[in-house]
C-alpha cells in the first residue's frame, strides 16, 4: 500500500524549525513595495507580483555574486527603524503561519549604516520586530566577509552588547570566493567569548575545506557547506565528512536557493540526500524567502518530491535543527516537543 502524497495545506501545517533565513532576502513583495515607495527608492517594477518576478528572475542566475544584487534593493528600503521593525515582525508571522514552531533570523545591521542608522538601532528595531511576534526566534548578527577584520570585529562586538536581549549567533555573510573566513578569526573571538552561537557560510560558492577551516576557528554550524560533498577523490570526501562529524557541525542546507546561484543544477540533482546519507547533521531552510520565492513548507515538499529526501528523514532534520538552534533550552525543548505533537 502507497503512502499517500501530502497536499500543500499538510506540508505547512507539519511543525518545522527554521535556522537560515535572511531578513533583507525575506521581505514581502508589497511591504518591499511600500517601503521603497516610502523612501523613494527607485524600482524595476510597479506592481508586487512584477517586482517579485523581477528579483526571482535576478536571483536565478547561476551566480551568488549576481544573486546579491538584489539586496541593494531590500537593504535600501529597510534604511528605518520602522521599516526594520516592520520586515523583522512579518517574517516571524511568515514563519509561524508556516508552520515554524521555533526561527532563527539574520542579517548585517551595519550594513545601514550609511543610511544613517546606527548598528544599536537597526539591532533593537529587528529585535522589537521579532518579539511583537508569538513565534519563538531569535536573532543572528552577520558580518560581511568582504569587509575588513576591524570592521567584523565592531560587529561581533555589536552582536556581543545585545547578548542577553535577544542576539543569539554571530555569522559571516557575504561573497565567498576568493573571502575565507580565517582573516575574520579576531570577530568570531569575540563572539564566541561572549557565549554567542557561530554559524558561518562556508562551503557554499567555495571549496569544500571551507567548512573545515570555519569549524576550527569554532563554528558549530555551517551556512549550506554543501561543497563538502565535492572532494577530489574519495580518501579525501571521507576525511572531510569524518572531520565534519568529529566537530559535531550542522548545516543548514537551502536547496532552492543553490541552484539559484549555481552550485547545484536542480532540486533533484542536489546534495542534500548524500549528505544525510553520509550521516551529517542537516536541516533545511529558505535562506532568502523573497529572493528565491521560497517558504520552507515548500523546500521540504520538493526535498521530499524531487531530491528523495523520505518523510522519516525530514522529521529528523527538523529534530536536528532544533537541538542546533542557538536559542535557549527551554525554546529547544519546547520545539521538539511540537515536532513530537
Amino acid at each position: 500500500m502507497s503512502t499517500p502524497i501530502p497536499t500543500e495545506t499538510q506540508w505547512q501545517s507539519l511543525p518545522k524549525v527554521l535556522l537560515h533565513e535572511h531578513l533583507d532576502g525575506g521581505l514581502r513583495s508589497q511591504t518591499l513595495l511600500e517601503l521603497c515607495r516610502q523612501r523613494n527608492v527607485p524600482l524595476p517594477a510597479q506592481s508586487a507580483n512584477d517586482l517579485a518576478a523581477w528579483l526571482l528572475a535576478n536571483s536565478h542566475s547561476g551566480s551568488l555574486e549576481r544573486y546579491l544584487t538584489g539586496f541593494s534593493l531590500t537593504v535600501a528600503a529597510m534604511a528605518s527603524e520602522a521599516a526594520c521593525e516592520r520586515v523583522a515582525f512579518e517574517a516571524a508571522e511568515d514563519a509561524r503561519l508556516d508552520g515554524c514552531v521555533l526561527a532563527e533570523f539574520r542579517m548585517a545591521p551595519l550594513l545601514l549604516e550609511e543610511f544613517g542608522l546606527s548598528g544599536e538601532a537597526v539591532i533593537e528595531a529587528l529585535l522589537r520586530g521579532l518579539k511583537k511576534s508569538t513565534l519563538p526566534s531569535g536573532f543572528i548578527v552577520c558580518a560581511m566577509r568582504t569587509d575588513s577584520p576591524e570592521a567584523t570585529a565592531k560587529s561581533a562586538r555589536l552582536a556581543a552588547r545585545y547578548r542577553d536581549h535577544g542576539v543569539i549567533g554571530f555569522d559571516l555573510a557575504g561573497a565567498e570566493r576568493g573571502f575565507p573566513p580565517t582573516p575574520h578569526r579576531e570577530a568570531v573571538n569575540i563572539a564566541r567569548n561572549a557565549g554567542l552561537g557561530i554559524s558561518l557560510h562556508a562551503g557554499e560558492a567555495d571549496e569544500g575545506s571551507r567548512v573545515l577551516e570555519a569549524a576550527r576557528l569554532g563554528a558549530t554550524r555551517i551556512g549550506h557547506g554543501v561543497h563538502i560533498m565535492n572532494a577530489p577523490d574519495d580518501l579525501q570526501q571521507q576525511q572531510w565528512i569524518d572531520e565534519a562529524r568529529r566537530h559535531a557541525l550542522h548545516f543548514e542546507v537551502c536547496p532552492t536557493s543553490n541552484v539559484h546561484t549555481g552550485i547545484a543544477p536542480s532540486v533533484s540533482a542536489h546534495p542534500l540526500r548524500s549528505m544525510i546519507e553520509a550521516g551529517l547533521s542537516v536541516s533545511v531552510s529558505t535562506d532568502n524567502r523573497l529572493m528565491s520565492g521560497v517558504t520552507l513548507s515548500g523546500e521540504l515538499r520538493a526535498a521530499h518530491e524531487q531530491n528523495g529526501v523520505s518523510m522519516a528523514a525530514i522529521r529528523h532534520m527538523m529534530q536536528e535543527a532544533a537541538r542546533a538552534s542557538f536559542l535557549p533550552t527551554s525554546a529547544r525543548q519546547a520545539a521538539l516537543q511540537a515536532l513530537e505533537a
